[in-house]
């Protein structure tokens, strides 16, 4: 999230909205880098996704749904492996994980991240193969960190000194020497929202570099010889633009690997910079593309490892939400259309707003209410000619909070039963979804050639209803 978006929107905007935000001169038109690369406008004025209309896709599979056009993902994935070929990409898993996706993302040459047992009970059920796995995680468990073991996962970054006393025990017991590597916490503060970024000292992540932490956690897995320590790990947060942050924390990163050699004899091997690369979710982010990413990354690493006199490592990257977040968007259908007036002093002092209810909300995308990020929005099963009206699409939830797209412009002919569409959902919607208010989670629809197939369906009541034993 750009730093102009925090708080950008929050004000009484009557007719006039932020300076940023520009009526368009067709309230129909596409901003290209906003959605999958296979939507356009029909004929007809409805939204198509790889040739299929989102009218027969709400038909059949209902609204709110989550669609996803699966070229565009794969797309996306081998624009990094063309960009990074030497390297090793990890997708995010935490971004979103089903089956359909793990094996698209194996399928299309890319390695797997998840964090948790169940993004590894995901991954293995898919066929990943283990080897390709990376496991991240802050508090990996003994039963976890046992199934990690068993299943043969490629690496594991070690979060803390008593994950490294765990991790062994378990090694030592299975007489297995398992490839890992140290979080460093490198101090750098990403240019995103507090909440996601990840490489200030003040967080729950890493061993902490500036206090000595990161350099103690490597001598003791060497020291103690029982796993194999295969480089550094670093990550400093997401929906990052500016590089200048991979820079400081390579440089850093780097300066702890010269130490760990000069300490102990060894050259490690590998070098993660983590991911967290930015994606459009308005007209005024402006992403890298997947090749300018390479050119930074290698020239900051080999401009370090030269002054450190450190070979070039093999290096690795986790893109999650550069791949798969431009490659859904979120359908739903409108329910009611209010004109509020705001503040006192009369409307023609204060003017209006008009609130666009859909149905789904915060249950299906938390992060405008989470992370005050900013989204899209435009009419999808019709086209209109009315003019535009400033509008704020809001959820179905019991919460003044409960909005999809804080300020958008929307053709003033809006109305119940007209088909909404919200690009850029692709990145922790789903996995963020919960079933507040009791509503059941959205389904994720995948697109090709034409072609509808569910790959999550939706929840139902009876799927609620199954877990209350009460």
């Amino acid at each position: 999230m750009r730093a102009h978006e925090a708080g950008a929107l929050h004000g009484d905007l009557g007719q006039r909205g932020p300076a940023w935000l520009r009526t368009p001169a067709d309230v129909n038109a596409l901003v290209p880098q906003l959605w999958p690369r296979n939507v356009v406008r029909a004929a007809d004025g409805a939204l198509t996704v790889a040739g299929r209309s989102v009218r027969d896709i709400a038909a059949e599979f209902g609204t709110p749904v989550y669609v996803l056009d699966e070229d565009d993902l794969r797309s996306r994935c081998r624009d990094f492996r063309a960009a990074f070929p030497t390297e090793d990409v990890y997708y995010a898993g935490k971004a979103f994980l089903c089956r359909a996706v793990v094996r698209m993302i194996a399928e299309e040459g890319l390695h797997l991240d998840v964090c948790t047992g169940g993004e590894l009970a995901t991954a293995l059920s898919a066929g990943m193969e283990p080897a390709r796995i990376g496991f991240h995680g802050n508090n990996k468990s003994v039963a976890e960190l046992t199934r990690a073991l068993d299943a043969g996962v490629g690496r594991i970054i070690l979060d803390s000194f008593t994950e490294i006393d765990r991790l062994t025990a378990l090694a030592r017991e299975r007489g297995v020497r398992p490839r890992v590597m140290i979080r460093v916490t490198v101090g750098v503060e990403a240019h995103t929202h507090e909440f996601i970024a990840t490489a200030h000292e003040d967080q729950k992540f890493g061993f902490s570099l500036a206090g000595g932490a990161a350099a103690e956690a490597a001598f003791r897995v060497l020291d103690e010889g029982v796993l194999e320590l295969r480089g550094l790990h670093s990550h400093i947060g997401s929906q990052i633009f500016d590089a200048s942050g991979f820079e400081v924390s390579a440089r850093r990163v780097l300066a702890l690997q010269a130490q760990i050699r000069d300490a102990r004899g060894v050259e490690l091997p590998e070098l993660d910079l983590g991911g967290g690369f930015g994606i459009a979710y308005t007209t005024q982010d402006d992403p890298a593309t997947p090749q300018d990413l390479a050119k930074r990354l290698r020239k900051i690493v080999e401009s370090e490892c030269d002054s450190e006199r450190l070979a070039v490592p093999h290096l690795s990257i986790e893109p999650g939400r550069a791949i798969v977040g431009p490659a859904v968007f979120t359908l739903y259908e409108v329910g009611t259309v209010k004109s509020v007036l705001l503040g006192a002093g009369g409307e023609a002092a204060a003017g209006r707003r008009c609130y666009v209810s859909v149905d789904g909300g915060m249950s299906d995308n938390i992060r405008t209410a989470l992370y005050d990020a900013s989204y899209s929005a435009t009419l999808a099963g019709r086209a209109s000619t009315a003019a535009p009206l400033l509008a704020r699409v809001v959820g179905k939830h019991c919460e003044s909070g409960d909005i999809v797209v804080k300020d958008e412009f929307l053709p003033a002919d809006v109305q119940p039963g007209d088909l909404v569409a919200v690009p850029g959902t692709g990145a922790y919607c789903r996995s963020m979804a919960s079933n507040y208010n009791h509503v059941p989670r959205p389904p994720v629809v995948a697109v090709r050639d034409g072609q509808a197939r569910l790959i999550v369906r939706r929840e139902t009541e009876e799927d609620l209803l199954a877990l209350d034993v009460g």
